[in-house]
């Protein structure tokens, strides 16, 4: 018998309903990735229509990309007065299919106004046409080119996050892995929002979505497959393209982690938090009840306005910290 759903949000629920037949009216298949890419395409907002009049200046960059690979480019954000001394680095979602390099920005914007931070976001390759490692690595890439050009950009390398949601949360937690096991740039934290990290897609939150809601199981049955192939699901899966796979999560920056309670990717990003905190690493979770995949889309919900401001609040103490200096650990 299939698990019940959690419901959802009842202030979602008609923004849900609406999108799912826009977004998604019919199944993602290899046959339909590329129309469904091009329909996603018409819902992508140019980025200086999404700045508008906020005072912010922004610059493309071709930067060098893995080895032997194409260039990418990279998009950066800064004030138009100085800046902060942080940076983000954000990596867009879109199921490993889909999507561009200004996905995601908007929740980013008034981080520029307000606090001057530097925001660099990446476009990579995306999959089926250029399976993994290509994501990730064009993802990586990008990231040592922030990281290494900090100081004519404007910010702290010290001071510097990862940030992506769906996919581009998955990529995020696997260019904060690429980071650690390489000697990459030091990462002050990783934004992980709702991410895309088990290729499995085996847990009760994916059976309890099965057919239903944004990014549903079958949806990410499809999006895995278009990354990995034949591998999907198998036993020799990178833990760069699928994080969730990862044998060691110490050592990585402390990761803020949000998901909805009725979306395929809960049961998996909570596993993620507890195996951080068992290593005795910064896991910072978020579940909202009754969010589906992607409900912060939603501005008017009081859900959503409550997730934003968590995650904008992590963002400020992670890329702002306040030291105690009589702070003492009392066992």
């Amino acid at each position: 018998m299939p698990a019940q759903r959690v419901p959802y949000d009842p202030e979602l629920i008609p923004a849900l309903h609406a999108s799912k037949q826009r977004m998604e009216p019919g199944p993602l298949t290899p046959h339909t990735i590329l129309d469904t890419r091009r329909r996603f395409r018409g819902f992508e907002i140019p980025l200086p229509e999404l700045i508008g009049d906020r005072p912010i200046q922004w610059t493309d960059h071709t930067v060098p990309g893995p080895p032997g690979a194409p260039d990418v480019v990279v998009t950066v954000l800064r004030p138009q007065g100085p800046t902060g001394g942080a940076g983000i680095y954000n990596i867009h979602g879109g199921g490993m299919i889909l999507g561009s390099r200004t996905g995601g920005l908007v929740n980013l914007l008034d981080m520029v106004v307000d606090h001057g931070v530097v925001v660099g976001s990446v476009e990579y390759r995306l999959a089926p046409e250029a399976p993994h490692p290509a994501p990730v690595e064009d993802c990586y890439a990008g990231l040592v080119w922030m990281a290494g050009h900090a100081a004519e950009l404007g910010f702290d390398p010290a001071r510097q996050v990862v940030i992506g949601a769906s996919a581009g949360g998955g990529l995020a937690a696997g260019v904060s892995l690429l980071a650690r096991d390489r000697g990459g740039p030091a990462l002050a934290g990783q934004g992980l929002i709702c991410p895309m990290i088990d290729d499995r897609n085996n847990t009760v939150s994916s059976h309890q979505y099965a057919d239903v809601g944004l990014w549903d199981r079958s949806y990410n049955h499809a999006g895995w497959t278009a990354l990995l192939g034949s591998a999907r699901g198998g036993p020799d899966v990178s833990p760069y393209a699928a994080p969730a796979r990862a044998t060691d999560l110490s050592g990585l920056p402390p990761a803020y982690i949000e998901v909805g309670s009725a979306e395929v990717f809960r049961d998996e990003n909570v596993a993620y938090a507890t195996r951080i905190w068992a290593t005795g690493g910064q896991a910072e979770l978020h579940v909202w009840a009754g969010g589906f995949h992607g409900f912060t889309s939603v501005p008017e919900a009081r859900v959503a306005q409550a997730a934003l401001a968590a995650r904008r609040s992590w963002l400020e103490r992670i890329l702002h910290p306040r030291c105690a200096p009589d702070l003492r650990f009392v066992t």
